[in-house]
């Protein structure tokens, strides 16, 4: 069955606030899976869905004085990505959303081109023998921990580019920070996330 294409912005915000359900409907089927996807990397899964319904009432609330400096998406992201930033410091007042900034990198920088791309990837990434092929399973665990690892913000910001493949320039808008500083969020979540699998691949 083809995807549903969501209507363009300047048809479906009249229809959202003329209360159209079934606009409404388009836009939870469009988004909600993205949303949740947004919340588990700052928060977690055990409050994820909450941030989302929250965050679906304040896009309710909001959208009368929906500006449009933004596409709709990202406004909705970035009301996700509120939510969830508020919430993660109300339950735990001492966390720091980025707290390696300011730390050296794992990685060497110039393994990164100036897109962000690895320069030279490791090349057990290509390995296709049936033993690599049989640690997959424990090598995407190593992965998730590693993603586990990461201080909120590098954890969105790598979920949103390298898993949604969004545009660093919306990323960005979403969660309220530089494009330089957003730079830094993926190398170092991307850093370390390749130091996981290089250490995985040396036991």
């Amino acid at each position: 069955m083809a995807k549903e294409t969501l209507p363009v912005d300047d048809e479906l915000i009249p229809r959202l606030l003329a209360q159209d359900e079934a606009a409404y409907g388009q836009v939870v089927t469009a988004y909600h899976g993205l949303m949740l996807h947004l919340a588990r990397a700052i928060v977690g899964d055990a409050i994820a869905d909450e941030v989302v319904q929250e965050s679906w009432l304040a896009v309710i609330r909001a959208l009368p004085r929906f500006e449009r400096r933004s596409s709709l998406k990202t406004w909705i992201l970035r009301i996700v990505g509120n939510t969830a930033k508020s919430r993660l410091r109300h339950e735990s007042r001492s966390i720091s959303l980025d707290e390696s900034m300011g730390h050296e990198p794992a990685i060497d920088p110039a393994r990164f081109r100036g897109d962000g791309h690895w320069a030279s990837p490791s090349a057990l990434w290509h390995a296709d023998t049936p033993e690599e092929l049989l640690s997959s399973g424990e090598l995407r665990a190593v992965i998730d921990a590693a993603l586990r690892d990461l201080p909120p913000l590098q954890r969105a910001v790598i979920a949103l580019r390298d898993m949604q493949g969004m545009e660093m320039e919306t990323i960005c808008k979403v969660l309220e920070v530089s494009e330089s500083n957003g730079r830094v969020l993926l190398h170092r979540a991307r850093s370390h996330i390749q130091a996981a699998i290089e250490e995985y691949h040396t036991l």
